[in-house]
Formats: C-alpha cells, sequence, structure tokens
C-alpha cells in the first residue's frame, strides 16, 4: 500500500480498510485464496498487544468436521480438533520511508511509529512437539502499525503456508484460518473482570496455560471450540 499517497490527500479509516480489503481480494487470479485481510481500531490492538506481551503463547482447538464413531450405530457423530500452537512475536515498526524527489510533497512529515509491528504464528501443535523451532507455520498474521497514529488504524495481514504439492493449494483451508484468526482475538481480547462467565473462562485458561501450564487442562478449553459462537 503506497502510505504516501494515502498521507498526500485525506483517507477516512473506512476508505483505507475498504482499499486493504479490496486488495487483497483481488489476490490469487482475483479469488482472494492465500490471503486474510481486516483493519483493527487502535484500541483494540493495543489491547492485544498488552495481553500478547504478558501471555506470548497460547494453543487454539479447530474443530475438525464431525466423524462418525464406529462404537455408535445410531448416527451420532463425535466432534473431532486439531490443535494449534500459537506464538507472539514483536519488531520495531520500520519508519515510513521519505517520499522521493519525484513524488508530491507530503502535507507535513508522517508521524514517527510508537507502536510495535506483531506477527503471528499458527502451527500444528503435533508439528511443534515433533520439529519444534523446525516446525513450518500454516498461518502467520502481520499486524502492521503504520497508521496507527494518523488514522488510529491497524492493518492486519494474513499469509497461508502454500502446499509443497503447488497447483494453488494451501496448508490450511481459507475457512480454518479465518477461524484461527477469530480465536486468537476471542482468547487475547477476553475480559476477566466481565460478567459473562465464557469471556472469563476464556482470559483463565490463557493465564494458566503461561503461568501455571501444569494446571492447564485442555478438556477445559474444548468448552470454546466453537469459534463462531
Amino acid at each position: 500500500m503506497d502510505v504516501h499517497k494515502l498521507l498526500r490527500k485525506p483517507h477516512t479509516a473506512a476508505q483505507i480498510s475498504a482499499l486493504w480489503t479490496a486488495f487483497h481480494a483481488s489476490r490469487s487470479s482475483g479469488t482472494g485464496r492465500g490471503f486474510l485481510s481486516a483493519s483493527i481500531p487502535l484500541s483494540t490492538y493495543e489491547n492485544l498487544v498488552r495481553r500478547a506481551k504478558k501471555y506470548s503463547t497460547f494453543i487454539v482447538p479447530l474443530m475438525r468436521e464431525a466423524q462418525r464413531t464406529e462404537a455408535l450405530d445410531s448416527g451420532d457423530t463425535q466432534s473431532s480438533y486439531e490443535f494449534f500452537f500459537m506464538q507472539w512475536a514483536f519488531h520495531s515498526a520500520p519508519s515510513i520511508p521519505l517520499p522521493s524527489l519525484l513524488d508530491e510533497p507530503l502535507p507535513s512529515p508522517p508521524p514517527a511509529p510508537e507502536h510495535p509491528l506483531a506477527t503471528v504464528l499458527f502451527t500444528p501443535l503435533l508439528e511443534y512437539k515433533t520439529r519444534t523451532t523446525f516446525a513450518t507455520p500454516h498461518l502467520v498474521l502481520t499486524l502492521y502499525p503504520d497508521l496507527a497514529r494518523s488514522h488510529d488504524l491497524v492493518l492486519l495481514r494474513g499469509d497461508l503456508t502454500p502446499s509443497p504439492s503447488g497447483e494453488g493449494r494451501y496448508l490450511l483451508r481459507q475457512q480454518d484460518a479465518q477461524l484461527l484468526a477469530l480465536g486468537m482475538q476471542r482468547f487475547y481480547l477476553a475480559d476477566d473482570t466481565t460478567t459473562q462467565s465464557g469471556e472469563r473462562e476464556r482470559a483463565e485458561l490463557l493465564r494458566v496455560f503461561n503461568e501455571k501450564p501444569s494446571d492447564f487442562r485442555w478438556e477445559e478449553l474444548l468448552k470454546h471450540a466453537d469459534l463462531t459462537s
């Protein structure tokens, strides 16, 4: 995205969000496959960063399609899950490059970034246990704070890892990547002071996983596995 062009002419946060979404929807021959995109209010990003700096890792359950159990003849189904290990990392946000001499002058100097650039890696837990730092993340979220000061906006981009088989395939389905990104928000934006029991439970699970891992029970996590509700 041409930040200088955005700063030369007035753009609202809504207009920038629409441009960001349209750009990623045009990728992969107009299908948008392989990418996620979203825009986040600065206040929401600050809440995510505050929690993520305290609790930099977690696991998110991803519900797979229900599988019929051999033991049941009644037609009931039993859901299966895959756990994804989530890791946050923070980096100093690069300053916005100065425009070239051929560009129109900016009405004012671009504000220096004061918020960190964040990345979130999602790796299947089984693969992470097996290969640790050599494991391949299936989804990488990057949150860009370049427009945080000027527009109170942070842009999110998700990159799905291509499959070794090629042919436009990815290690993760598009809808599963969207659910993992939603799961990140549901747990890292959970308020432990709210009156809603489900939200308090998610905040407590995040705390226990990082502060008292021996007390963490993955069975409790499955109560919150339906990320669409």
